[in-house]
C-alpha cells in the first residue's frame, strides 16, 4: 500500500502540473448489463492505458490495459482489488494533503463496512496516527467482524459503532464508502474543523452527502472536476440548488502541485472521490514489476 499510495501521489502531482491527462469514465448500458471505460496518460510512470469493467447479474468484472509510452502493450491486469487499492491510496494522498487538523492521535470515522473500506482503513493507517477508528454500517454483525478484524490487521482500537451518529460525532477524518443512493450522515454531526471524504458515489443520481453539509464546508476539493461535473450527485445537487458553485472547487492535482493555500482558521474540508484512471495506472506501475520480480503473471506474445 504505501508504494501505490506514493504512485498515486505523485500521479496526481503530475495531473496538476498538466503532464499527466486523465478522461472522465464513459459508460453504454445494454439490457441487464453496463460496460465502463475509463483512461488516462501517467509518463512519470512511463504508461498509458484504460480500465474497463462490466456490470451484469450482480457481478463486476475489471481489467486494466497497461501500454509503454512507446505504444506497446505491456500488461493485462484484473483490477478488483487493485482498484479498491487505488481508491484508498487516493483517500490517503487526500488526508495526508488536506487534513485541517494535526495530531498523535486521530479518529477516523468509517461509514461501510465492504471490501473498499478495508483498503480505506490501511490506507489512512498507513499516513495517519489514528488513536481510534469507528466503523458504521447497517448489519450489526457485518461491523462488528469487520472491527475485530480491521484491529487485529492493522494493529489500531477499531469499534464498531452503534449509530453512523455515534461514529461521526467528534471524529477528525470522516469517509463513507457505501453503495447508498442518499445520505449517509447529518451535517450537525461533522466537527469543525475535520476532513469528511466522500468515496462511495460515483452516479449523478446518488448521493452520500447531505446538501447542508456542502453548503457547511469551507473547502471542497475533488480528484478532478471534469469528473465531478459528470459523477458528483453531492455536488451536482449542490449547484443545482444554488448552495455550491463550481469555481470554488479545487481539484487534488492542484493541492499536490502547490497550487492551493490551506485556511488560516481551518473549518470542514470536503474531498470528493470518483475514481481515476490515473489511479489505477499508478497502481499498475506499482503492480506490474513486482508481479515480474515475484515470478507472477503469464507471459504472452499478442502483437
Amino acid at each position: 500500500m504505501d508504494a501505490v499510495i506514493g504512485a498515486v501521489a505523485a500521479a496526481m502531482r503530475e495531473l496538476g502540473e498538466g503532464k499527466a491527462q486523465n478522461e472522465p469514465r464513459r459508460r453504454a448500458f445494454a439490457p441487464g448489463t453496463l460496460l465502463n471505460v475509463m483512461f488516462a496518460t501517467y509518463p512519470g510512470g512511463g504508461c498509458m492505458g484504460l480500465k474497463a469493467y462490466t456490470v451484469a447479474a450482480g457481478q463486476v468484472r475489471f481489467l486494466v490495459t497497461m501500454f509503454g509510452l512507446d505504444g506497446a502493450l505491456r500488461a493485462l491486469i484484473e483490477a478488483d482489488l487493485m482498484g479498491a487499492y487505488s481508491t484508498g491510496a487516493a483517500s490517503a494522498v487526500a488526508a495526508r494533503g488536506l487534513l485541517p487538523v494535526s495530531g498523535s492521535s486521530l479518529t477516523v470515522a468509517l461509514i461501510g463496512s465492504g471490501n473498499q473500506a478495508r483498503t480505506q482503513a490501511l490506507a489512512l493507517s498507513r499516513v495517519l496516527s489514528i488513536g481510534e477508528m469507528r466503523v458504521f454500517s447497517r448489519e450489526e454483525k457485518r461491523r462488528e467482524a469487520f472491527a475485530s478484524e480491521q484491529s487485529a490487521a492493522l494493529g489500531l482500537r477499531v469499534v464498531a459503532a452503534s449509530s453512523a451518529e455515534a461514529a461521526v460525532r467528534e471524529a477528525d477524518v470522516v469517509v463513507t464508502i457505501t453503495t447508498s443512493t442518499e445520505p449517509v450522515l447529518s451535517a450537525d454531526w461533522v466537527k469543525v474543523p475535520s476532513l469528511v471524504i466522500g468515496a462511495g458515489s460515483n452516479f449523478p443520481n446518488r448521493t452520500e452527502l447531505p446538501a447542508d453539509l456542502v453548503t457547511r464546508a469551507q473547502t471542497v476539493v475533488v480528484d478532478q472536476l471534469a469528473v465531478a461535473r459528470l459523477e458528483s450527485g453531492d455536488l451536482i445537487q449542490a449547484v443545482g440548488s444554488g448552495a455550491l458553485a463550481w469555481e470554488r472547487v479545487t481539484e487534488l492535482g492542484t493541492v499536490m502541485a502547490g497550487g492551493w493555500k490551506a485556511p488560516a482558521e481551518p473549518g470542514i474540508t470536503l474531498f470528493e472521490s470518483h475514481g481515476l484512471a490515473l489511479w489505477d495506472l499508478a497502481a499498475a506501475s506499482v503492480v506490474l514489476p513486482k508481479a515480474i520480480e515475484q515470478g507472477l503473471g503469464e507471459e504472452v506474445a499478442l502483437f
